[in-house]
């Protein structure tokens, strides 16, 4: 069991860190369209291009699959070893909501990422769907890809909704990650609590207002 929260906490670790690359990646979309185009398409381009960037994308996928394999296999263990409620429930004296309830926001992130890059990266990367054009630098237009998809309100209210769990997994997953490696210092949980809230409001506000501002652009 040590074992498979560990692996858990580990590519959780990772995947805040790269949450933080894609946000700031995004806010590129803030900026007026026609810097916005360029500097969005010829970063996308890097990514697709760079040796580099690329094994970071398998590590990536791999720890996507590792946390949500291992998040289930926890899950299920223990709704096994609880299979009928107590009595008397004292649960909320001793956990929150969210970390009760961590399986179902994984889940509800886990389909968000799966329409993700059915939107994205089989389209841009696979060359699924339709054809993803190219801007006047010759670079994959996935800036209009992107404004295109944002233009359609009901994906712009699931992306902005979607960033509610998102929120409270980090915030949580985050506080939890450090705890399952073994740090246990006091005041140094009180000052990563601190950090996992702010962290988590920037990545859920980041991620929610984002689409809306593209939608109205």
């Amino acid at each position: 069991m040590f074992f498979k929260k560990s692996i858990i906490a580990l590519t959780g670790l990772f995947l805040c860190i790269f949450l933080i690359v894609h946000l700031s990646a995004n806010c590129i979309l803030l900026l007026p369209e026609h810097i916005a185009r360029d500097v969005y398409n010829a970063y996308s381009t890097t990514l697709r291009e760079s040796p580099f960037i690329k094994i970071i994308a398998y590590v990536l996928y791999l720890s996507i699959i590792l946390h949500a394999f291992y998040a289930f296999i926890i899950t299920l263990k223990n709704r096994k070893a609880k299979p009928q409620k107590y009595v008397v429930d004292n649960s909320k004296e001793n956990s929150t909501w969210t970390s009760k309830n961590m399986g179902i926001l994984g889940m509800l992130i886990l389909i968000f990422i799966i329409i993700h890059l059915a939107n994205f990266w089989a389209r841009i990367k696979l060359g699924l769907g339709e054809e993803v054009g190219f801007d006047a630098h010759g670079n994959k237009d996935v800036y209009a890809v992107t404004y295109s998809l944002f233009q359609n309100i009901y994906f712009v209210i699931f992306y902005t909704l979607i960033s509610v769990p998102l929120a409270l997994h980090l915030h949580h997953g985050l506080k939890s990650a450090f705890k399952t490696l073994g740090f246990y210092h006091k005041k140094g949980l009180k000052i990563l609590a601190k950090i996992a809230l702010i962290y988590a409001v920037i990545m859920g506000i980041g991620f929610a207002i984002i689409p809306f501002i593209v939608y109205l652009k």
